[in-house]
């Protein structure tokens, strides 16, 4: 139950036997990659207790300010969820009162006057009643009491019933235009989307420079779906080296990759290695590494690059990949 922020430091102080149960930076890290809730965030509507001395998985309720002037109630765990929904990529995102007025309204369906007609009776009105006094009767039957009969005989019969596959949810849609490959297999796919940002045409370009790799694919076949397709679509492919390789960033307003949206990269991940792929994430923005190969960077500089080749050469062996080098 999350509780006020000066109650809830007041129980870490005595549980933890100390003035200060969270030094000034312990959480720093964790933080880092939220820029905007670090600009959200006020000490002074908060007990004065800075944002990197709260873990993220606190139960408590501290006070933000979004950029518009909105100040409201969330815990740690709701502001890091927030950006949760792929359409929304906008500020107001992170501030439910700028969310709220952002979405389009319906506007409401107009009242009929006059007097409401009676719905007339049926087999659908009747059918709730038969099957709660069915259930009553068998009951009866069973602990060997006489009971009377379930409906009488003039009452309208209960709806045939249905039949156990007619009754099972529907299975979630998937794609049908991904091509029967084996998995693991890259191909060209027409479901792929653009590449979302220049940069990563400028990786796609470093590499066509740099090493030997069949150019155009853009998909990889997986085992099992991700989301509604049987494919991933990696920012860069090197099938040679079966290799995929992803930038990320926080994006414009902080929203990308971080949050719900990093539960679906370590869920790419985990396909694409299950499809027998290795994944290499360029992280800028302070992003934390998901993987064993992952590059922290500040930007997609030279120097970044160059230590992707050398990560290649970590992945699948200095042999192998200076046998693709250009130069």
């Amino acid at each position: 139950m999350p509780e006020p922020i000066r109650q809830w430091w007041s129980r870490r102080q005595v549980s933890r036997g100390a003035e200060v149960p969270y030094p000034v930076g312990s959480y720093r890290d964790a933080w880092q990659s939220f820029p905007m809730l670090v600009r959200q965030y006020h000490p002074e509507f908060n007990d004065g207790i800075v944002l990197s001395q709260i873990p993220p998985a606190a139960d408590v309720f501290l006070c933000w300010q979004c950029d518009v002037g909105h100040v409201f109630v969330a815990t740690p765990a709701e502001q890091r969820s927030r950006p949760g929904r792929e359409r929304e990529r906008r500020r107001s995102s992170w501030c439910p009162d700028c969310l709220e007025g952002a979405r389009p309204r319906t506007p409401a369906m107009p009242m009929r006057e006059g007097p409401v007609a009676e719905a007339p009776a049926g087999p659908r009105a009747v059918a709730p009643a038969v099957r709660r006094a069915g259930g009553a009767a068998g009951a009866a039957a069973a602990s060997g009491a006489s009971a009377a009969p379930a409906r009488p005989a003039s009452a309208a019969p209960a709806p045939a019933r249905r039949s156990r596959q007619a009754a099972r949810p529907a299975a979630s849609t998937v794609c049908s235009k991904t091509p029967a490959l084996p998995a693991g297999e890259p191909f060209a796919s027409v479901c792929a989307p653009s590449p979302a940002s220049a940069v990563e045409g400028e990786l796609r370009a470093f590499l066509l420079e740099r090493l030997e790799f069949t150019a155009g694919l853009n998909a990889i076949r997986l085992a099992r779906p991700f989301f509604d397709h049987l494919e991933a679509w990696p920012d860069v492919i090197l099938p040679e080296l079966r290799v995929a390789v992803e930038y990320d960033s926080t994006g414009r307003f902080g929203l990308e990759h971080v949050g719900r949206r990093e539960e679906a990269d370590r869920r790419k991940d985990r396909a694409l290695r299950g499809a027998g792929w290795e994944v290499v994430r360029i992280r800028t923005g302070r992003l934390p590494a998901l993987g064993p190969h992952d590059l922290q960077v500040g930007s997609l500089s030279k120097k970044a690059l160059e230590a992707l080749v050398d990560e290649l050469r970590v992945i699948r062996g200095a042999l192998i990949v200076d046998a693709y080098l250009l130069r």
